[in-house]
């Protein structure tokens, strides 16, 4: 991996975001080389901890893909995620972090051009922040 390519961690419902990344790459759609998906069964079973973990292991982001808000198909797994998000952006403010290295986007199944063009987008704004202060 490029020193200079942002390190990316993103966790990806196994429904939906998952689904996106595989399109992605099945198109052959260029994709960040720091870029480090994990599956997960759903957006909702991602913890605090997982996110605070990921940053804390020397991901410059954390990104998480979940099912749209109205199309969940755990029902509500990705409000959870989205309201977990909250709690760890309110924990980043007090050590000085910057919330915006902790995003998360709703993508459907068939949405692999939406998937490159997201991670893309996040890599330079990591790339405009610069390294994270923990490593």
């Amino acid at each position: 991996m490029e020193s200079s390519s942002p390190r990316i961690v993103a966790f990806c419902c196994d429904r939906s975001g998952y689904v996106a990344a595989d399109m992605a790459g099945q198109l052959g759609m260029a994709l960040p080389v720091g870029l480090e998906i994990i599956r997960v069964p759903c957006a909702g079973r991602i913890d605090a901890l997982h996110m605070l973990q990921a940053l804390e292991n020397g991901a410059d982001g954390v990104l998480i893909v979940a099912c749209h808000e109205e199309n969940c198909q755990s029902l509500t797994g990705n409000l959870r995620a989205k309201a977990r998000m909250g709690y760890v952006h309110g924990i980043m403010e007090k050590i000085g972090l910057e919330k915006e290295r902790l995003e998360i986007c709703n993508l459907a199944s068939n949405d692999g051009a939406k998937f490159a063009e997201t991670v893309r987008k996040k890599s330079e704004d990591l790339e405009r922040l610069g390294p994270s202060p923990i490593k």
